[in-house]
């Protein structure tokens, strides 16, 4: 069996990657154009072990070449924030038809796709529809498909708590509390969500099932913000802040920091809970979530005001 991964280099694909790699599993890692140095640090102590390719999943053409022979493909690619001329439609909707059509063409016969937990195509906001309208794509396919759609994930190289850790670093003495703290997640380990792509390639009754992900406990952003502070062994002084005074800073950072941590559009997903009241983890994988606590978050500590300067003015890979 070939499994083609998309999104290799990338946060969730990589530790995928790792997951299948351990199990004895071909591995055919797919990562986009000027990517290869991020692989290269994620994935390059694999050495031939995993064959790593270069496209965009935009380019239909590269997309046939890509897939030939494999036997299944796992596809995380996804864009949470629009850059460089990359948006949500043609990224995370259209480039999801571009590997599925594939897919179908190479005769694969699995195919995972890591979608977004409160994502649909009847949602106003732009990156969870275009996530919904991809996994609408996906279930009508001809593949044996199975999405999984997790919460906010975490671990080591997240973009999404490390971003709070690199926040912190900046700011002494005081920490927004965004829109009041009052925003409900319910995050999920990336290792979990890499044990839960692997059981499903295995498990034929995972098929045509689309599973909600989650950790063990649902937390407001304003605990999270607190356990990141402490994992970091500082303090700050947490003071509400009403996300409209938010806006004009983040459309700032959005116009000038190549790695802006945040968009208007993120900040507007902060009204949709994202917790997940059947978590598949637990009902039907039989997982015990990992939480996002002490050990498992002691990562956050690795930031460093220079290495957050560094992500923020130049976008580079820093873990």
């Amino acid at each position: 069996m070939t499994i083609v991964v998309t999104g290799a280099a990338g946060f969730v694909g990589n530790n995928v990657i790792h997951k299948l790699l351990n199990a004895g599993k071909t591995v055919r890692a797919l990562v986009r154009k000027g990517g290869m140095e991020k692989a290269n640090i994620r994935l390059g102590k694999f050495g031939e072990r995993v064959q790593i390719v270069e496209g965009d999943v935009r380019d239909r053409a590269r997309m046939m070449e890509v897939m030939r022979g494999a036997t299944a493909v796992v596809h995380t690619v996804a864009i949470s924030m629009e850059k460089r001329g990359a948006t949500y439609e043609d990224v995370n909707f259209q480039g999801t038809i571009n590997v599925v059509d594939a897919a179908e063409k190479a005769g694969a016969e699995r195919f995972i796709y890591i979608g977004q937990n409160g994502s649909s195509s009847s949602v106003p906001y732009r990156f969870l529809n275009s996530k919904g309208k991809a996994q609408d794509y996906v279930e009508s396919s001809k593949l044996a498909w199975t999405a999984l759609r997790p919460s906010a994930i975490f671990g080591p190289q997240d973009e999404f708590f490390n971003t709070f850790a690199r926040l912190v670093r900046l700011t002494p003495f005081i920490f927004p509390l965004i829109g009041g703290g009052k925003a409900e997640f319910q995050p999920v380990s990336v290792y979990d969500v890499a044990e839960v792509v692997l059981r499903s390639l295995d498990d034929d009754k995972t098929i045509g099932q689309a599973y909600d992900l989650g950790g063990p406990e649902v937390l407001t952003l304003g605990e999270i913000e607190k356990r990141v502070i402490e994992a970091l062994g500082t303090s700050r002084l947490l003071v509400p802040v009403p996300v409209a005074l938010l806006r004009p800073v983040v459309i700032v950072m959005q116009s000038v920091l190549p790695g802006s941590p945040v968009s208007t559009g993120l900040l507007d997903l902060l009204a949709v809970p994202n917790t997940v009241p059947r978590n598949a983890l637990v009902e039907v994988f039989g997982m015990t979530p990992i939480p996002f606590s002490g050990e498992h978050i002691a990562y956050l500590r690795n930031n460093t005001a220079g290495q957050a300067l560094n992500k923020f003015f130049t976008n580079a890979t820093v873990n």
